[in-house]
């Protein structure tokens, strides 16, 4: 069983990509590569609790245990020593990356107060997309009462587009709620 969001790219992105951009093959047409999903949590050095819970409402959100990120050296001003834990993250691939594409395009994005779309200017220069979230209740997964701190997180969208156009069609056609 594949996801809404493959049948949708092979029925309607694949065609309207091709035609857009004249791709004489049909493997030259930007595809998903990857989907990361990071979660900064600067006080976890100061209650590891907050770490545990940061883990499991990562988990609900992708569906796929996260990799607790650790420090890479010591920073006196942040009372920060090297190998402390300061961050969640997790990478979907496959089937996992698109059911949760589909549900943060259709389901969580609209749930975000005052939404009016994402950022058009977002890109990277080499077809990759990054959307920032300022909290984690958005996703229908996570419940209100059980949150200890509301945390954003940042999701990165690895497309194997070559230019910004191409990756901005592409995430368009897929149905991406861009700014006008």
């Amino acid at each position: 069983m594949t996801s809404r969001l493959r049948e949708k790219y092979s029925k309607e992105v694949i065609p309207g990509l091709m035609e857009k951009f004249q791709y004489k093959n049909v493997m030259e047409v930007p595809k998903l590569d990857k989907v990361v999903i990071n979660m900064g949590i600067g006080e976890a050095r100061d209650n590891p609790k907050l770490l545990e819970s940061a883990v499991e409402e990562m988990t609900l959100i992708a569906g796929q245990k996260p990799v607790v990120t650790r420090s890479k050296k010591s920073i006196a001003n942040f009372k920060l020593r090297e190998g402390m834990p300061i961050g969640v993250k997790v990478t979907l691939r496959g089937e996992r990356m698109y059911e949760f594409l589909d549900k943060l395009m259709n389901i969580s994005l609209p749930r975000v107060r005052d939404f009016r779309g994402v950022s058009p200017t977002a890109f990277d220069g080499r077809g990759n997309f990054a959307l920032g979230i300022k909290e984690q209740l958005i996703f229908p997964e996570i419940e209100y009462d059980k949150v200890e701190s509301i945390r954003g997180m940042d999701i990165i969208v690895v497309t194997t587009a070559e230019t910004d156009e191409e990756a901005k069609a592409f995430l368009e056609l897929m149905g991406m709620p861009f700014k006008k």
